[in-house]
């Protein structure tokens, strides 16, 4: 297990520093000046010596690839230069936005698979029933509409008509964090019911299952203790795909409510052009798909003995 996940991290090394490369060149390869975009974001006026001094203070009169180098040396060390917005630090800028998301990804996470596990396994068990069709109407209509429509129309009800949430920010403790983690939780739970419901009906119509029956055994120990432990590797799944996206921030939905996280921060610098935030961003969500995809591995291997078995012989 050991060798196994030392190879993981060997084979996921070169995968960040290629993106940290393209990133890098894309951002250097961008329409207009490093030092241009900061005399325009600050709104002053820099003479052209002004300019050829922070060039050299930025390291931007060396060639690309000492340029990389250079950079490099500083995401690997904590300092991702400065913001040209702000003037502060990129790495305390980033790391003071992600707490907000974190804390909207928990809870995202959390409310949905409250609400689509459960949702998935009663639309299997009374499949082609009143509730299978109602539930499967449901996760239609949530999966088609978008997150703004979601947002907006959250904030029409709750906010505006009733008064029980505030309408933006995360100033007001618990109360902020509702409408926000609905949005995100009701799409993804729409998703994921029906993923739930698949799989849990692929699971029943199996021979083990109709063997249990056969002998007697209650059909709710085998739907929780067979069953539903069968369709963890596709619950798994889903949900590693979802912690990573919202760790990465949802821009729309942060932007919506001006949560101050990750996303939000990302679409500021995406407007203002400012770069070294722009990256600090990409490197943040190739770090997170990483080590998000070697967890669900290793996860895998804790789940089905098959696949732990075929590691260990693997090598």
């Amino acid at each position: 297990m050991k060798k196994y996940i030392i190879k993981r991290l060997l084979q996921l090394i070169p995968i960040l520093i290629g993106i940290t490369l393209l990133s890098f060149v894309l951002m250097q390869a961008s329409a207009m000046d490093a030092v241009d975009v900061m005399e325009q974001n600050t709104g002053g006026s820099m003479s052209d010596a002004e300019k050829a001094a922070v060039r050299e203070e930025l390291g931007l009169d060396k060639s690309l690839p000492e340029q990389y180098v250079v950079w490099l040396k500083g995401v690997l060390t904590g300092d991702m230069g400065k913001s040209f917005v702000s003037g502060q630090p990129v790495f305390t800028t980033f790391v003071s936005k992600l707490p907000a998301t974190i804390a909207l990804a928990a809870t995202s996470v959390l409310m949905t698979v409250l609400i689509s596990i459960p949702l998935g396994i009663l639309s299997a068990v009374k499949q082609n029933h009143f509730w299978d069709h109602l539930i499967r109407f449901l996760s239609f209509i949530g999966n088609s509409l978008p997150n703004f429509f979601v947002s907006l129309l959250l904030i029409y009800i709750f906010s505006l008509k009733l008064g029980w949430f505030p309408v933006m920010g995360n100033a007001q403790g618990w109360k902020s964090i509702i409408l926000p983690t609905l949005t995100l939780a009701l799409a993804m739970a729409a998703k994921y019911t029906r993923q739930v419901r698949a799989t849990v009906l692929e699971e029943l119509n199996k021979e083990y299952v109709q063997g249990a029956r056969a002998r007697g055994v209650r059909e709710k120990k085998i739907l929780y203790f067979s069953v539903l432990k069968a369709s963890m590797l596709t619950i798994v799944t889903l949900l590693a795909l979802s912690i990573g996206s919202l760790l990465g921030g949802t821009a729309i939905v942060e932007s919506i409510f001006m949560w101050d996280g990750v996303g939000k921060m990302a679409v500021d610098a995406i407007t203002m052009r400012d770069y070294p935030v722009i990256q600090a961003y990409v490197i943040w969500m190739a770090v997170i798909y990483v080590l998000v995809n070697l967890v669900t591995d290793l996860i895998y291997c804790f789940l089905d003995p098959r696949i732990r078995i075929g590691q260990e012989a693997g090598g």
